[in-house]
């Protein structure tokens, strides 16, 4: 019969020899979804990118990253802009953007997320402060254009693309928007003169052709002259109304007297 401190001696090494197994194996594979890579660099030296799926690494001599690819949103926080016009203004922004090649944004790059932070916050200014404030409030997508363009073409060495980016809110200051308000103001009213101006050049035209038509036709302004005589006394209110008579209406009477005298 065998020593039963052995067995169990044994039984423990045993125990201990499958709980080191099972570390060494959980820590050897990697499952990597489908929306990451990990970054493998193997005793320091870059051995690549891997994923998805199940990667197998060796353990104590690599080291790994995950780095997720999908679009990430990232708030450009509020910055003080003097225009070129010497207007002061608060502006925001909201950049998207994604890692292209995950190896880059490991090595050429400490934390591609802060720097680009940090990148988007000095193009924000560099570009705003570059053009007058009319600007700024008209051609916002041009500036967004712009936005986009440098920072993409300054992140692209760590393997970034940004797709786009879009200028949030613009503050101006009170004074600055009480000058627009009025600027406003006078606009509207120009517009409105100008329009009554047309609407009056059109009104005289129209009458000038009337008249020009009466003209030609004296029984015209004598039928323009009873039908505003009809809608006068057509009136529901009671009121005495005193015509003077054209002396054209008397002419048919007056000549015929002329003729039987």
């Amino acid at each position: 019969m065998g020593n039963p401190s052995g067995l169990l001696s044994n039984m423990g090494s045993v125990f201990g020899a499958l709980i080191i197994l099972f570390m060494v194996l959980s820590s050897a594979i990697k499952i990597v979804p489908e929306y990451k890579r990990i970054v493998i660099f193997r005793l320091g030296r870059l051995a690549g990118s891997r994923g998805p799926g199940i990667i197998f690494v060796i353990p104590v001599v690599d080291r790994t990253m995950f780095i997720d690819l999908r679009i990430l949103t990232m708030d450009v926080p509020v910055q003080e802009v003097i225009t070129r016009d010497n207007v002061p203004i608060k502006v925001n922004a909201v950049v998207y953007f994604r890692v292209m090649e995950p190896s880059r944004s490991v090595v050429e790059v400490e934390d591609y997320v802060t720097a680009t932070s940090q990148l988007a916050q000095t193009t924000l200014r560099s570009v705003v402060g570059s053009v007058e404030l009319d600007e700024v409030l008209s051609s916002r997508e041009k500036i967004n254009h712009e936005l986009q363009k440098i920072i993409d073409e300054r992140t692209d060495p760590w393997g970034i693309k940004v797709s786009a980016v879009e200028v949030k809110e613009l503050e101006l200051p009170e004074g600055m928007k009480r000058a627009m308000a009025r600027q406003a103001e006078a606009e509207r009213e120009r517009r409105a003169k100008i329009i009554a101006a047309e609407g009056e050049l059109q009104a005289a035209a129209t009458l000038a052709q009337a008249a020009q038509q009466m003209e030609l036709s004296p029984i015209t302004l004598q039928l323009r002259y009873l039908q505003t005589v009809r809608e006068i006394t057509s009136s529901e209110r009671s009121s005495t109304t005193l015509f003077p008579v054209p002396i054209e209406l008397m002419k048919p009477f007056i000549d015929k007297f002329t003729k039987t005298s």
